[in-house]
């Protein structure tokens, strides 16, 4: 990218805006056969087609031996989590699995993540995702789309609230990811879009990262060239503003 932002501020709404913009107006479904959205005109269909069939054969190969591992973690997620726009293995989840590696933290990966999934569609996925990886870790990266399309904070929390409680029924820990929202949503909305996701974790004893995107927004250079999804040398920081408050869960 070439724009020079003239100040912090100006970059993060635009980068938040822009990625706000991108993860959602997706459909859910089964990580397994569901088709990526078509979040914006740069990126083709066969990209997002490509990359969702990749991600069902590692998922499908992550189930022949989830129980093979001492532990498994679920990411259930939107287009920040299923690698939208990226090379298929560049993304944050494929780099978690190469720092489990490296760290020998005896763990599996599973990427339920859809690109333009909501709490709405994570809530409804999830039981079935519970029945058949039995993860240990949750790590729920949702409610941007929520955001976007203005949904009733109400809806979106309750969404939330029961994605933890499954989760926790089933005996996994829960990771919360926070996800912020441009300021012309209007200061009301977006305060309390942002606080949610704290006083869910302190309510329901979860982790929390604050803001995925910390380190990221802030910075043009490491979006693609939609401006919206960042690009694959983005997701080290993201993974690195992951890591810290997973790596305990796995213990």
């Amino acid at each position: 990218m070439t724009d020079i932002v003239k100040s912090r501020r100006t970059v993060l709404r635009a980068a938040v805006l822009g990625l706000m913009s991108g993860i959602g107006l997706g459909t859910s479904g089964t990580a397994q056969h569901a088709r990526a959205a078509a979040n914006t005109a740069g990126n083709t269909a066969g990209n997002a087609a490509a990359n969702a069939a990749a991600n069902a054969a590692s998922n499908k190969n992550a189930a022949a031996s989830a129980y093979s591992a001492s532990k498994t973690v679920l990411v259930l997620g939107d287009s920040l989590s299923a690698e939208y726009g990226l090379a298929h293995g560049s993304g944050w989840v494929a780099l978690l699995e190469q720092r489990l590696a490296a760290d020998k933290v005896a763990a599996r990966v599973v990427n339920a993540s859809i690109s333009g999934d909501t709490t709405g569609g994570g809530n409804a996925r999830l039981p079935a995702l519970l029945a058949q990886y039995r993860p240990h870790v949750v790590v729920v990266e949702l409610g941007g789309n929520d955001g976007l399309r203005g949904l009733p904070l109400a809806a979106t929390e309750s969404n939330f609230r029961a994605i933890i409680a499954k989760a926790q029924a089933a005996h996994a820990k829960v990771l919360l990811v926070g996800m912020r929202l441009p300021p012309n949503f209007g200061r009301d909305y977006t305060e309390r879009f942002f606080a949610m996701y704290a006083r869910l974790a302190k309510e329901n004893h979860t982790a929390l990262v604050p803001f995925m995107l910390e380190g990221v927004a802030e910075q043009p250079q490491l979006f693609q060239a939609d401006r919206i999804h960042p690009l694959a040398a983005a997701h080290p920081q993201i993974l690195n503003n992951i890591w810290p408050r997973l790596r305990p869960l796995l213990k």
